[in-house]
């Protein structure tokens, strides 16, 4: 039993012993299997850093030289635009140098010149000292030949120095007289053809490029009526509904036999057109009477001061004025229905309007300055329509209605010395005053009251009439002609030119009238013989 046990142990001690054996042998294999193969990744990595290594050391030297040609390029590029800028300044320089040696030449050249000039002129000076001498002693003979002359003929005509050289005064003042009337005919005439030539460029262009429509406006508003039954209604039972039509409205209704017509019969063409279209709706309608006429009226005037503003706000969009107040934007809109002497405001405000743009620009004013003057030019008339009368002027009150609204200082000025009733500070002013002379006072433009029309032709023949030799003198035409016709003894044909010249200029001077006036003078010489 124990000696199995020995056999046991000693197996197992001998089983360990060889286990430890295989075991040391076999680590031995295995680390040394592991070592190698350490070892050749250490040598694979190292080949891999060897070769990154290299890869980026050429990376590196290829950016470097890349790097340092860009900077030689940009060196050598530098360097080029120096050079460049030296060899401009030495170009410059020689130039300069070229030039004030070309200045020293012609310098010198003159100097030379003036020189022999100086030497000419000496010698000019001796020789003209000597000619006046000469000329001092002839010219004291000549007086004595002269004074000789003198008295021999005093002695032949009986008359005095004095008596013959007044005489001779006389007669060579008449000719004077009657050629200077003809030069200055003659120099008048190229005058207005050379020195107004761009004045009336000016005005023709302005006139040309604003083709505004004249309307005449009157008293009366015909509204037609599809038959004469209709005029029953309208006036109403005991003349009720003609009677409420007309306290609402501030208009004569005139019902006559005038076969399907009512005449509207008031100043102010603002009430006319709302009777006019008050009486249009309660015809469309069929019923009148009293309470539907109030209140169709008050619709109608509603209605009216809608259209007032929309007219305002279309002229200024028309005309490209901008930051109008509302009240300026519906004075603009009434002037629509407001005339002057026959000629519609508002058509007459948007053409001046327009005339001061074109003559300012024409002038060369300045954009901001032709934008006041268009804007001045519309706003010239307002105070024609003001919400209260006043005792002021138009011009005036549309000065101060144009200063309540904050315009511009030069507008204000425009407008209230368009009629000279302020004193002009501002350029704007004298070009609104001209375009609203051309666009009412050119002819056809507005309707002349016959009074001052009968006054003006009279006056015209007047004029003529006062001038010695005139027999008669008739204004035909409307009064743009005036023929003068002068007695053949006392006037001659000279003379005729000088009268017409003369009368022309006075009538310029001392008279106001459109357009232009024509002056003919008319000389006739008969004879006549009676045979028996």
């Amino acid at each position: 039993m124990d000696l199995a046990m020995i056999v046991s142990a000693l197996v197992a001690v001998a089983a360990l012993v060889i286990g430890i054996f295989l075991g040391k042998a076999i680590f031995a294999k295995n680390t040394e299997q592991k070592i190698k193969d350490a070892e050749m990744q250490a040598a694979k990595i190292a080949e891999d850093a060897k070769i990154v290594a290299e890869t980026l050391k050429e990376k590196k030297l290829l950016e470097a030289k890349e790097k340092f040609l860009q900077m030689k390029s940009e060196n050598e590029k530098e360097i080029s635009q120096r050079n460049q800028k030296v060899q401009d300044a030495e170009n410059k320089l020689r130039q300069k140098e070229q030039s004030l040696s070309d200045k020293n030449q012609i310098l010198q050249k003159q100097i030379n010149e003036n020189t022999q000039h100086k030497a000419n002129l000496d010698k000019q000076l001796e020789i003209t000292l000597e000619k006046r001498q000469e000329l001092d002693q002839k010219r004291q003979e000549l007086e004595k030949h002269q004074e000789e002359h003198i008295k021999q003929l005093e002695k032949i005509s009986n008359l005095s120095a004095e008596e013959a050289k007044n005489q001779l005064i006389d007669a060579m003042k008449e000719e004077a007289r009657t050629g200077a009337m003809a030069h200055i005919q003659e120099i008048v005439e190229e005058a207005k053809l050379n020195a107004s030539k761009e004045a009336k460029k000016i005005v023709i262009q302005s006139i040309q490029r604003v083709a505004a429509e004249q309307t005449i406006e009157n008293a009366i508003t015909v509204f037609n009526l599809e038959s004469d039954e209709i005029k029953g209604q309208i006036i109403g039972r005991e003349g009720r509904n003609i009677r409420a039509l007309e306290a609402a409205t501030g208009v004569d209704l005139i019902i006559d036999d005038t076969p399907e017509a009512i005449v509207l019969s008031c100043f102010d063409p603002l009430r006319r057109e709302i009777a006019r279209l008050s009486l249009q709706r309660l015809v469309q309608d069929g019923r009148i009477h009293p309470a539907r006429i109030e209140e169709i009226v008050e619709k109608t005037k509603k209605q009216i001061e809608d259209q007032v503003m929309e007219i305002g706000e279309r002229t200024i969009i028309e005309l490209g004025i901008h930051g109008l107040h509302k009240d300026l934007v519906r004075m603009v809109g009434k002037m629509r229905f407001r005339s002057s002497y026959g000629q519609n405001l508002l058509m007459h405000s948007k053409e001046t309007a327009n005339l001061c743009g074109i003559m300012a620009a024409e002038l060369g004013l300045g954009q901001k300055v032709v934008k006041l003057a268009k804007r001045a030019g519309l706003l010239h008339d307002i105070g024609k329509v003001p919400d209260e009368e006043t005792e002021l002027s138009h011009a005036l009150l549309g000065a101060r209605l144009a200063e309540k609204c904050g315009e511009h200082p030069a507008i204000i000025n425009a407008i209230g010395a368009h009629h000279d009733e302020m004193e002009m500070t501002y350029i704007i002013s004298p070009i609104i005053q001209a375009c609203d002379a051309i666009s009412g006072a050119r002819p056809g433009a507005r309707r002349e009251i016959m009074q001052s029309y009968l006054q003006r032709i009279k006056d015209l023949e007047n004029l003529a009439v006062a001038y010695d030799g005139v027999e008669k003198a008739y204004a035909i035409q409307a009064g743009r002609e005036l023929r003068v016709i002068v007695e053949a003894d006392k006037v001659s044909d000279s003379d005729s030119d000088r009268l017409s010249f003369e009368i022309a200029d006075k009538i310029q001077k001392e008279m106001q009238y459109p357009g232009q006036i024509k002056v003919t003078v008319i000389r006739e010489k008969r004879a006549v013989n009676v045979a028996r």
